[in-house]
């Protein structure tokens, strides 16, 4: 009988919805953006791209919900400036680096074996 997916790795349904977010090319490229910039306002996110200022909102709601983006107002200004959450992409690379722990250990026991 086998397990479900969610099963499989713990921590698996807390990160699902980080790479699901990131897999949109749009959404990683303003996950870059703000890693680079630091916070920007829609209106910066959106220039000079071919993206209406409509979708980059669309697509920064999307990176909120998985807990990557956040917004901001500062005071007496109108905009909202979007800063990223790091600690969701250190989170997302502690399980990739599980996983690649994962796939080490699986070929060092296939070497042993196959060298056995």
């Amino acid at each position: 009988m086998s397990r479900p997916a969610s099963g499989a790795r713990p921590g698996i349904v807390r990160a699902a919805p980080i790479f699901a977010a990131l897999g949109d090319e749009t959404r990683l490229g303003l996950v870059a953006r703000l890693c680079d910039e630091g916070p920007l306002s829609i209106v910066r996110l959106s220039a000079g791209s071919a993206v209406t200022r409509q979708a980059v909102t669309k697509h920064l709601h999307a990176l909120a919900a998985a807990g990557l983006v956040r917004s901001k107002r500062r005071k007496h200004q109108r905009r909202r400036l979007w800063e990223l959450d790091a600690r969701r992409l250190q989170e997302a690379r502690a399980y990739l680096d599980r996983i690649s722990r994962d796939w080490d250990d699986a070929l060092e026991r296939l070497r042993a074996f196959v060298e056995d």
